[in-house]
């Protein structure tokens, strides 16, 4: 049976060359690699070297990555791949937790308290960034993209729609958007 290497990297001045070392040097005979260099936030079913992977791996054969992240952009894409490749009896080994399965008992075990983990951490994450928004509006800092035009402008575009200019007219005078025109003349 075959092994298979998958690496992922973001830019294209990175190489995933490390990462195939990486597995080498945990003593795997690499059969076979792939890498993408791509945003990590891409999902693995989005990934064009992954996907082709996944249409080579037989079942019954071996897929390792050095980074639990190779296998998904977050907790539920990982643990649907890992639940994709445990279907077809593929073992998934991720160096980063040690040479342990993750289609095994305790692979699953592992991957469950790693995305319990990792959803309580993107938790915590939203919470923090919720009160430093709230701290920032309490100290009157004006939250958002700034304004394309200024208050003035803004009486001026009320005035002369009120008079009967256009929207688009007003659109071009001011060098902004009908929609932001729109949005000055008609708030929600």
């Amino acid at each position: 049976m075959a092994t298979f290497a998958y690496g992922r990297v973001s830019t294209a001045d990175q190489t995933a060359d490390n990462q195939r070392l990486e597995i080498e040097n945990a003593g795997h005979k690499v059969d076979y690699w792939f890498h993408d260099t791509l945003s990590g936030k891409t999902s693995a079913s989005q990934r064009p070297q992954f996907a082709a992977m996944l249409s080579q791996i037989r079942n019954g054969e071996t897929l390792v990555v050095a980074k639990l992240d190779r296998l998904g952009r977050d907790a539920q894409d990982v643990g649907a791949t890992v639940k994709l490749l445990a279907a077809r009896k593929i073992a998934v080994i991720v160096l980063q937790l040690g040479k342990l399965d993750l289609t095994s008992p305790a692979g699953k075990l592992m991957l469950t308290m790693l995305a319990a983990v990792a959803e309580m951490e993107r938790d915590l994450l939203v919470e923090r960034t919720q009160a430093g928004l709230a701290r920032a509006k309490n100290e009157g800092k004006t939250l958002g993209r700034p304004s394309k035009t200024t208050a003035a402008q803004r009486a001026e575009i009320v005035a002369k729609y009120a008079a009967g200019e256009s929207v688009s007219a007003l659109s071009r005078f001011y060098n902004v958007s009908r929609a932001n025109i729109l949005g000055v003349v008609k708030p929600a």
